[in-house]
């Protein structure tokens, strides 16, 4: 059955790896305070590839009833939705903002991949990225990419995690061709979820197509 038919803007938030819908929580708040309607997408992270995933976003957001839908992705919630719009074009979709997500290879992921146990730690979506390039599909959308750059995260017990980073995610990682603009903050991987300045951010760019850039910013 369709959602509630909202006058606002709609924005479906998705989560990473190892996390359900509730870690979005104070994201959705912060933008509901923003004026924005927002709807969150909980889906099994480790058991499901990527495509599946994908599938299941699809139909999550055939159902919603809103004429234009935004997204919002952390880290490997950020590659699922542009896998979802690569396999199954949403020709309602907005504004799409990637927050942590590797775009471009995964140092910590890569690692774990080569670690006996590794495999099943990091699952079946993110092995699936690992083989593959992110859909090259900014070209068709406008897509803004948040960087972190508070090296706090299990990510440095690994070593060699280039520099800067979330402490999981390297900001180079998070550089993908084609976006219409990036902005690195001074947040750590999961401290985005819970940063009112990652929640300015988003809806500057969902509300505007671009970030606010100040002096200390990159």
């Amino acid at each position: 059955m369709p959602v509630e038919k909202s006058t606002k803007e709609t924005v479906v938030l998705v989560h990473g790896l190892w996390m359900r819908g509730w870690v979005m929580t104070l994201l959705g708040l912060r933008l509901q305070r923003y004026g924005f309607h927002t709807i969150v997408f909980s889906y099994p992270s480790m058991s499901n590839s990527l495509s599946q995933n994908a599938l299941f976003l699809s139909n999550f957001v055939t159902d919603i009833a809103a004429p234009h839908i935004h997204f919002i992705g952390h880290s490997l919630g950020g590659l699922l939705v542009m896998q979802m719009l690569a396999e199954y074009p949403e020709p309602r979709a907005g504004r799409i903002v990637l927050a942590g997500s590797p775009c471009h290879a995964s140092y910590v992921a890569s690692k774990l991949a080569r670690m006996g146990l590794g495999r099943y730690l990091i699952g079946r979506g993110m092995l699936q990225c690992l083989r593959q390039k992110v859909p090259e599909c900014a070209d068709r959308y406008e897509v803004g990419s948040i960087a972190g750059c508070k090296s706090l995260g299990g990510g440095r017990l690994f070593g060699g995690l280039p520099s800067p980073n979330d402490g999981v995610v390297a900001v180079e990682e998070t550089r993908m061709p084609g976006t219409s603009d990036q902005i690195v903050l001074n947040v750590s991987h999961s401290g985005m979820l819970l940063s009112t300045s990652v929640a300015h951010q988003v809806c500057m760019f969902l509300r505007h197509g671009y970030f606010f850039h100040n002096p200390g910013s990159s």
